[in-house]
């Protein structure tokens, strides 16, 4: 299939989605969107994908929704016709949080608006000193609540934070936003290409059943109360002590090898 962004997978199990309209800082259009969310769809059941990484051609990653392509256009439409775009924009993070597989967001630039929604939305963020990321939507007259945001982000850097970046609007430096948990590490910017290899080789040679279940809980035990909660991670822990990857990691450390497992 034809992307509006690049799209390759390593033979290594690493799936590359690179955001590639740099003249307008990867903003997004309709096409994107959609093509975004078929192609995380499509990838829980891709047992080549193992890993998938997600960045911008360029100097930025995303700065979010192309306003002439996409929010000139809105203008010309009814409600339903708003609906029917917000709720495809909706389906982007969802196909990206259902997805079985870690996704790592390369934040190389400037992350705005819905490219800031999908960083959020991935499993791991790394980002280059010169990041930047806002959650814009505030600024132009929309509330901050879309595509996920209000309800992803108080629950990755808490309910004061969020508030404050989702009612402000603010741009916040990458300093920032490690301190306030919103990315997992800060890199300098020419070491953040090798720096997500690092950790998306790490991932693709990991136990990839594993990994599956571990996101799938971290998704499930957010609505859970804490007796509910141990009974949940009691019955995936007790599945997983009967999996194949378990056994090759004993015998493998038996003979002080490095396991190789087999994603069961």
């Amino acid at each position: 299939m034809n992307y509006d962004f690049l799209y390759e997978v390593g033979e290594d199990g690493i799936a590359h989605i690179t955001l590639n309209r740099p003249e307008v800082m990867n903003a997004l259009t309709f096409d994107i969107y959609a093509q975004l969310r078929d192609l995380f769809a499509g990838l829980r059941g891709d047992d080549e994908v193992r890993v998938v990484v997600l960045t911008g051609a360029g100097e930025h990653f995303c700065s979010g929704g192309d306003v002439h392509g996409i929010i000139g256009e809105l203008f010309k439409r009814d409600m339903k016709g708003h609906l029917e775009f917000t709720r495809m924009t909706g389906a982007v993070v969802q196909h990206m949080r259902l997805l079985d597989k870690p996704i790592i967001a390369s934040l190389n630039g400037m992350t705005a608006g819905a490219g800031a929604v999908l960083a959020l939305a991935s499993d791991l963020r790394l980002a280059s000193e010169k990041a930047r990321i806002a959650f814009l939507f505030s600024r132009v007259g929309l509330t901050g609540a879309d595509m996920g945001a209000a309800h992803m982000l108080p629950r990755v850097i808490g309910m004061g934070r969020a508030t404050e970046l989702l009612m402000l609007g603010d741009t916040i430096d990458a300093t920032t936003a490690e301190r306030y948990g919103l990315v997992n590490r800060v890199v300098p910017h020419e070491e953040l290409r090798e720096a997500t290899l690092q950790w998306a080789r790490k991932l693709a040679q990991g136990p990839g059943f594993a990994l599956s279940m571990t996101k799938h809980m971290l998704n499930a035990e957010q609505h859970m109360d804490i007796v509910s909660a141990l009974e949940a991670e009691a019955q995936a822990q007790a599945l997983m002590l009967m999996g194949e990857d378990h056994r090759l990691f004993y015998e493998a450390a038996k003979d002080k090898q490095k396991p190789k497992f087999t994603d069961r």
